[in-house]
């Protein structure tokens, strides 16, 4: 049963990694986040799903670790070990690879490994505590997440605007970050999100019809609060110029990831996770090897996904174009030489077939090689 809870798991963290790529390829395309297009709009959705199953799954997978451990205070060693060198190759490997330069002064960039990095060093508090307290207060962080905002107001006038700044990091306050510094996945909501999916994965100790059942039951109804809730909102605030009801109710706040955003998300995620149990094919076997080396994966692709862009620019324009990603995921590329979507996922597919055969490469090599600590890391 254990591998059968762990196999659903690495197939839905694999259909995450490749919607991450699909959203990285657009962002070195010039295509925007969205847009009355429906072919860009859902381009940009679908990949809406990866920071929250990513976070959620790595709680889900600190519980399971943890129950295979036993042992707290090796597991707290783990989290904060592993939790650092997510938040050192977020700023310099994995930057280097977004921006090809490392000019710092200009660009600081908090993305979401950063974002796991930190929310794994806190889950290393948290795991001490049982698994359903973890889960309560990662839901009681997530509904009560603008309370946050509010924190910097609690000190003297004289210390709260250089606080704001750094609070940032936490949650956005209505003080500007210093000058260069570009903060995308802030920690709250995210470590309730974390915690959330650790206290969720006290369900893989039931069997397989209670899994289930309370996997569509709670996924479901998020999807069901979502649609309800999100609808009401739209219908007490109708605007003759915004987009259509279903742009305006899919186009939910991702910075920071509000309560509907993450219900929009989550529900659909847990209700696959016992429609995917038991699934085979070929499709099912690539994503499964994604999702057994989802941080290899990730390390290989923005490399890849930027050296395929300047590839593509060269062949068209006769320059790479470099200048366009120094700030890298935020490009400057002229309206005019903005890629198709055709040619966006031309170039997905193409990086993800060579993903799949340098990730199965690894993934052999953690099988065979379970001895080896340090691939526990990447």
């Amino acid at each position: 049963m254990l591998m059968q809870r762990v196999r659903s798991l690495d197939i839905l963290r694999g259909a995450i990694m490749i919607l991450m790529a699909v959203d990285h390829v657009r962002v070195y395309s010039g295509i925007p986040a969205g847009g009355p297009d429906p072919g860009i709009f859902f381009t940009r959705w679908i990949t809406h799903f990866c920071a929250p199953g990513f976070a959620f799954f790595a709680g889900t997978s600190i519980l399971l670790y943890a129950q295979k451990l036993n042992d707290v205070n090796k597991l707290s060693r783990f989290l904060v070990t592993r939790g650092l060198l997510l938040v050192l190759l977020e700023e310099t490997f994995i930057r280097f690879c977004w921006c090809f330069n490392l000019n710092y002064s200009d660009f600081f960039l908090a993305g979401v490994i950063w974002m796991l990095g930190w929310c794994m060093v806190l889950m290393a508090v948290l795991v001490r505590l049982k698994p359903r307290t973890t889960g309560i207060i990662g839901l009681v962080i997530i509904v009560a997440q603008q309370a946050f905002r509010y924190v910097p107001l609690l000190l003297p006038a004289s210390m709260q605007e250089a606080f704001s700044k750094a609070w940032n990091f936490i949650y956005p306050t209505n003080v500007e970050s210093s000058e260069g510094i570009f903060i995308l996945y802030v920690i709250v909501p995210w470590i309730g999100v974390m915690a959330a999916g650790y206290g969720f994965g006290l369900i893989f100790n039931l069997n397989e019809t209670k899994r289930k059942g309370i996997c569509l039951s709670l996924g479901i109804t998020s999807i069901i609060l979502f649609l309800i809730i999100g609808s009401i909102i739209i219908l007490m605030h109708p605007s003759a110029d915004a987009p259509s009801f279903m742009y305006r109710l899919l186009s939910q706040q991702k910075y920071p990831a509000s309560q509907l955003f993450l219900l929009m998300t989550l529900g659909p995620l847990i209700t696959l996770i016992p429609l995917v149990e038991k699934a085979h094919g070929w499709l099912v076997n690539v994503l499964t090897t994604f999702g057994k080396v989802p941080m290899f994966y990730y390390l290989l692709h923005i490399p890849l996904i930027h050296v395929s862009a300047l590839i593509v620019n060269l062949t068209r324009t006769g320059n790479a174009h470099q200048e366009w990603y120094t700030t890298a995921p935020f490009t400057s590329i002229p309206e005019a030489d903005h890629w198709s979507l055709a040619l966006l996922y031309l170039i997905f597919i193409l990086d993800v077939t060579i993903l799949y055969f340098i990730c199965k490469q690894y993934a052999d090599y953690k099988l065979k090689y379970p001895e080896k600590k340090w691939l526990r890391y990447i």
